[in-house]
């Protein structure tokens, strides 16, 4: 059996809207040795192992990794949808949303309404709902759909409504799950300039998962790289690339390339 690799301890100050995040900025997510175990009576799965990890407030870190490394499973249990095996995650009592891949939206609604479930929830009255299901809609360039259902609208135009809904939960972090993983190339290329830009006018902590290391590096002030199951952190990479960026820049190009030879190193390890 092959070794598994030992994580890179590399300390990364990364670089956010064009900026350095101070190296004292308050922590937005601390993730301190977590491993995730999943038994099923007869097995068990480790899926996460000894992972630590911090993101500083106002971050925009991406995570990849091969399939089935632990990157899902660290959002739940960010979010707090699993109870942690080992380890602790601490958001400080920041408030976390989470939003997939597919948009899950409620095809009897419409646009707005589906915007504001989850303010109906919270108990926020009609008005307030309706006027802060505008401005986010209108945030994701669509109010002018507010009144269309799910059927009507684009894959691209439902995923901007799914994130104008997790936006009205007033999350200070954002886990994104390969939220643009089924969109062809131009949708993803518009929504990854609408993502920045609304992340650019917020406070807003973002921790994105992508199988696509060229959209890592397009959106991410940094890289985290986590090894093939069970998942560790095996490299992190401070992106430098001035803001804004073109995913088929050459520096885009260049780092996604260096980043993707180790990615290609877990992924053969995974294999064997």
């Amino acid at each position: 059996m092959a070794n598994s690799p030992e994580p890179i301890a590399t300390r990364v100050v990364p670089a956010a809207r064009g900026l350095r995040v101070p190296s004292d900025s308050p922590l937005a997510i601390r993730v301190r040795n977590v491993s995730q175990t999943y038994h099923d009576g007869h097995s068990e799965l480790k899926a996460l192992d000894q992972v630590s990890l911090d993101v500083a407030q106002g971050e925009f870190v991406c995570l990849l990794g091969a399939s089935g490394c632990g990157k899902s499973t660290l959002l739940n249990l960010i979010v707090g949808l699993y109870r942690v095996s080992a380890g602790t995650i601490d958001v400080g009592g920041r408030r976390v949303a989470l939003m997939f891949q597919e948009p899950a939206l409620f095809p009897w609604l419409t646009a707005r309404e589906n915007v504001e479930m989850g303010m109906r929830f919270r108990g926020v009255g009609a008005a307030e709902r309706r006027a802060m299901s505008h401005d986010l809609l209108r945030l994701v360039h669509l109010e002018a759909f507010a009144e269309r259902r799910p059927h009507q609208l684009s894959g691209g135009m439902r995923q901007r409504v799914a994130l104008a809904r997790a936006l009205a939960q007033e999350a200070d972090v954002l886990l994104m799950d390969e939220p643009f993983g089924g969109l062809d190339a131009m949708t993803r290329d518009v929504l990854h300039d609408e993502l920045e830009a609304i992340w650019s006018r917020t406070a807003l902590t973002v921790l994105f998962v992508t199988h696509d290391v060229r959209e890592a590096v397009r959106l991410g002030d940094r890289v985290v790289l986590l090894s093939s199951r069970p998942g560790r952190v095996v490299l992190q990479v401070a992106v430098e690339i001035p803001r804004p960026r073109r995913i088929d820049s050459a520096p885009v190009a260049e780092l996604a390339a260096a980043v993707t030879d180790r990615l290609r190193e877990e992924v053969r390890r995974h294999g064997r």
